[in-house]
């Protein structure tokens, strides 16, 4: 968890591969813990083609049904279901927009929204920019992608810099953003 909040959370990220990994990792993680899927991310490269989407988006109903069986990953099957669907909506909206990147930060003007917290109490679960988003997604067809997890989606790909003022990592994060 330590690593992880110290070299990847709340990075601005443009990659769309690395969009979808975050994705997958975070509609998996609806209703769990964050460290209970961090703990299984390898398992989650492995069983959803190292985060390709258009490998993921080919998946068929034996492979659903395979990925069930994969104790590397959250055994449900509405998790995988879903992974899978969000994979093809995810290749509509790079074609339609040229990138899920260019997507995804139009919510926020391009640029990284700066949390200015004080302390983890001023963390929201959600945020008007989050609803949104969600609400868009889901439009889109996209499943497990509510605002609380499309929030921490924006947190952890750095749409918004969430780290309490105090910590080093907001100030990183900040400079990156200049």
């Amino acid at each position: 968890m330590l690593r992880y909040h110290d070299r990847e959370w709340g990075v601005p990220v443009h990659n769309d591969r690395k969009i979808f990994e975050f994705l997958v990792l975070e509609s998996a993680q609806a209703g769990l813990s964050w460290r209970i899927i961090l703990h299984r991310r390898h398992g989650y490269k492995k069983a959803f083609a190292n985060y390709n989407p258009k490998k993921v988006a080919k998946f068929s109903k034996k492979d659903a049904a395979r990925l069930l069986k994969d104790t590397g990953i959250i055994r449900n099957r509405l998790k995988i279901e879903a992974t899978i669907n969000n994979a093809r909506r995810f290749l509509e909206i790079q074609k339609e927009f040229g990138s899920f990147a260019k997507y995804m930060w139009s919510f926020i003007g391009g640029k990284p929204i700066d949390g200015k917290r004080k302390t983890l109490k001023d963390l929201p679960a959600v945020t008007r920019e989050a609803e949104v988003f969600a609400a868009d997604l889901r439009r889109r067809g996209f499943k497990f992608l509510g605002p609380t997890v499309v929030y921490a989606h924006m947190q952890a790909v750095g749409m918004v810099n969430d780290h309490v003022v105090e910590c080093f990592r907001y100030r990183e994060i900040k400079r990156r953003a200049l």
